[in-house]
């Protein structure tokens, strides 16, 4: 029988053509697999011949999108994965599609960097088994995830971090992976150093003597680690580094925290499968609501024992939201666990000072809501040992 082919593309326009030819390449993949005409060609083609193992294509020129997704399951190989791109911006399309059982649907014009994390997500689902269900879990391990960039993933972290050291006493270790622009260890006005990089470039020499020497001390109950990798040399960890760091982190502190991008949680879903909350960072928009229901689709497949917290941060006032709470959680088939009002004051404020928020100010709108979500995370902890801010007031009062 005829050997199938790796990968294939059947796209309508050269600028789409040209973003994946890159993306391709650095899978082995040949460029010469990508095809013009759209989904009606690849229909056509694939009628003849064997589908590849993995497959994009183009919607755009579709007048019937969830038909002609139906016409090429028929002539599809059981497995194929199908990434499709296309210009209709439709949540209620984007849901149909993942309901018909394509992989993803992503808006063009597409970005390098998205679509180079979507087909490592894809490869990653397929490479990796389910976690099974009697895989212990770290006594307590939180991962922040930013749907988006610049909807305050990391700046939520470090408060977050802040507030369960500070207020609860919870031994905290907060691990900020993003390897080349981490922000973490600055926001505390720290050097980041090369902890982080010589945990992953040499597994074996992470135990509690290292975790000891490598961590930043912040206070007390509260240690960062993070990096800033140069980037003419991009780090590209090891799975069963990131792996080990995890499990070192969690026996060395009450609680790990730590910062993921939403491309490193695509590209090392092992991450997720032990950790026990996750906090989902969206925003009141149309392209967030798109990736919240995207992560969530990873989450289910990759963190099933965790607990979901999804947070809506920078929430303007109602009359400037693109997108209506109500409108929102019935798109994502999620209520939002959490309302962060967008303050950009007080956030300029404490980047002045070179303090989290909470730091800064304690009793400013935003840390009431991020402290709340840290009084759910600390669980019984948080009963034992609140010290919440009025009661250092009063405690301080004469």
């Amino acid at each position: 029988m005829e050997k199938r082919e790796a990968f294939g593309a059947y796209l309508c326009d050269q600028e789409t053509i040209q973003i994946l030819e890159p993306v391709a390449l650095e899978q082995g993949w040949l460029p010469e697999r990508i095809h013009k005409g759209g989904i009606a060609n690849a229909v056509r083609s694939l009628s003849v011949m064997r589908s590849p193992e993995f497959l994009v294509v183009d919607l755009s020129q579709s007048d019937d999108p969830l038909a002609d997704i139906g016409a090429l399951a028929d002539v599809c190989e059981p497995g194929t994965l199908v990434l499709a791109v296309g210009s209709r911006n439709d949540v209620q399309l984007y849901r149909d599609l993942l309901a018909s059982g394509i992989h993803d649907y992503l808006l063009k014009p597409i970005n390098g960097d998205d679509l180079r994390a979507t087909i490592a997500m894809a490869l990653s689902a397929r490479a990796e088994p389910d976690v099974p269900a009697s895989q212990p879990l770290t006594k307590k391990s939180v991962a922040v995830i930013g749907v988006r960039g610049g909807v305050g993933a990391s700046g939520l972290a470090s408060g977050l971090a802040w507030i369960l050291a500070d207020d609860f006493s919870i031994d905290v270790g907060l691990l900020d992976l993003d390897l080349n622009f981490g922000t973490n260890a600055l926001v505390f006005d720290l050097e980041p150093g090369r902890g982080l990089s010589d945990a992953l470039e040499n597994p074996n020499r992470v135990d509690s003597l290292f975790i000891e020497r490598a961590m930043l001390k912040v206070s007390d109950h509260l240690s960062v680690l993070g990096s800033e990798a140069p980037l003419g040399d991009p780090m590209a960890p090891d799975s069963a580094a990131l792996m080990h760091l995890q499990e070192s982190l969690g026996e060395h502190f009450d609680l790990v925290l730590i910062d993921l991008p939403r491309t490193m949680a695509s590209s090392y879903p092992g991450l997720l499968s032990t950790i026990s909350d996750v906090v989902l960072v969206s925003e009141l928009s149309l392209a967030a609501t798109r990736d919240t229901i995207r992560m969530m689709g990873l989450l289910k497949n990759h963190a099933p024992q965790a607990r979901v917290h999804l947070v809506a941060n920078k929430v303007p006032p109602l009359a400037q939201q693109e997108v209506s709470q109500k409108d929102f959680e019935a798109s994502v088939e999620h209520g939002i666990d959490l309302l962060i009002p967008a303050d950009p004051k007080s956030m300029l404020a404490a980047s002045k000072q070179g303090k989290p928020l909470p730091q800064a100010l304690p009793s400013s709108k935003p840390v009431q809501m991020m402290r709340n979500l840290a009084q759910t995370l600390a669980g019984d902890e948080a009963q034992a040992e609140s010290k919440s801010f009025w009661s250092k007031l009063i405690r301080k009062a004469p």
